[in-house]
């Protein structure tokens, strides 16, 4: 087969959906023998695929953002056909609606119908209208987790069999380092505490912020010594997030990194004496599993996707409920043991994670499509 994936949806700086298509572009290219792959990808994320085995590049200049869905919708239709491509995999909720050829779809969550609000008005207006057409263009759809599939088919109606479940994976960087110097390092680098809880993702309201804020300010008041590190980028709506922590008067306890590297970032989980996790809605929660895989105890929601990523390895805890995310944040901080049981058991759940099965399955739907265009 001849195979397009459309990467032309790479943000910038890579989180969530980002890292899912370079990485499973890169397993693909690693394991996948008989077919040939097209990557339609923005010159600057062009070196992130040039060591691609059996996958050659198609740089697409796009000066302005909006161009990007223009050029999918005319540009990239004349170009599966001009390479002959036999399937094209648009990764990031929309697909060309005039395609040539078979087409698979992924949908990382269902945010645009079911949080719009977490969106700004131009992105609900354009997804909203998008998502539908492109689950009934699409010759298959690929969801993130069986939570994600559930709501595909209970927003869209879309046909059972056409939807196909395949995981995030893993990445290799994710992993326990007995490098005490890279850890010091990163201590330094970052100015961490000594002891803390951590949170990794965006500051938006879907995660949940001011409520993890509120029960980490309960422990403070009732004289638990650690410090709170959140590490992500600025999201839409993150006044609220300072707004509480200023009414908290918890500002010296609580710290900001911004966005850190994937280099960096398995060192900072490590670093931490528990990951926390409370958002009220995830298609996969990929930083729980990047939480596990290095070696720290998990604490998340019990709603979404996110019990299907923790299993029991992680704290489950209802999102809404500050009283119980106070009591786990305390158990999980003070009880050693605990965090024993929670650290061997996510290594363990981690392990069934790679993005080398994310990449078989996906193969499997490419060509489940080829026969049923």
């Amino acid at each position: 087969m001849h195979i397009g994936i459309d990467a032309t949806a790479l943000p910038e700086r890579l989180f969530g959906a980002g890292n899912y298509i370079v990485n499973l572009i890169a397993a693909l290219s690693r394991l996948d023998t008989p077919n040939e792959y097209v990557v339609f990808v923005k010159p600057f994320h062009a070196s992130l695929f040039k060591t691609l085995q059996r996958a050659r590049t198609i740089q697409v200049a796009l000066p302005m953002r909006t161009l990007r869905i223009a050029w999918e919708q005319t540009a990239l239709p004349i170009l599966a056909r001009q390479y002959k491509l036999d399937v094209l995999h648009s990764p990031h909720y929309s697909l060309p609606l005039a395609a040539p050829c078979a087409t698979v779809v992924t949908f990382h969550d269902m945010t645009f119908f079911l949080y719009p609000q977490a969106h700004l008005l131009y992105k609900r207006i354009f997804f909203r209208t998008m998502i539908p057409l492109a689950a009934r263009r699409a010759t298959s759809i690929i969801a993130i987790s069986e939570s994600t599939r559930q709501d595909i088919l209970r927003l869209l109606k879309t046909p059972s069999e056409k939807v196909n479940q395949v995981s995030y994976g893993i990445s290799s960087q994710f992993h326990l380092t007995e490098n005490c110097n890279r850890l010091d390092e990163a201590r330094h680098k970052y100015n961490l505490p000594a002891e803390f809880a951590l949170y990794v993702g965006n500051l938006e309201p879907r995660k949940n912020l001011p409520i993890l804020l509120q029960a980490f300010a309960r422990l403070v008041h009732q004289g638990l010594p650690h410090s709170l590190v959140l590490v992500g980028s600025r999201g839409w709506k993150d006044d609220a997030v300072f707004t509480t922590l200023s009414e908290l008067g918890i500002s010296d306890r609580v710290h900001f990194l911004g966005y850190v590297t994937q280099d960096e970032l398995p060192l900072i989980y490590q670093a931490s004496r528990v990951f926390v996790y409370p958002s009220l809605y995830e298609g996969f929660g990929l930083p729980v599993l990047e939480a596990m895989a290095c070696g720290t105890p998990v604490i998340t929601s019990n709603v979404s996707s996110m019990p299907e990523v923790a299993g029991d390895a992680g704290l489950l805890i209802n999102p809404n409920s500050i009283d119980e995310l106070t009591v786990a944040l305390q158990r999980a901080l003070t009880d050693s043991e605990l965090r024993v049981t929670l650290a061997q058991k996510g290594l363990k759940r981690a392990q069934s994670f790679s993005w080398e099965r994310t990449a078989r399955e996906t193969l499997a739907v490419y060509e489940q499509s080829f026969r049923n265009r």
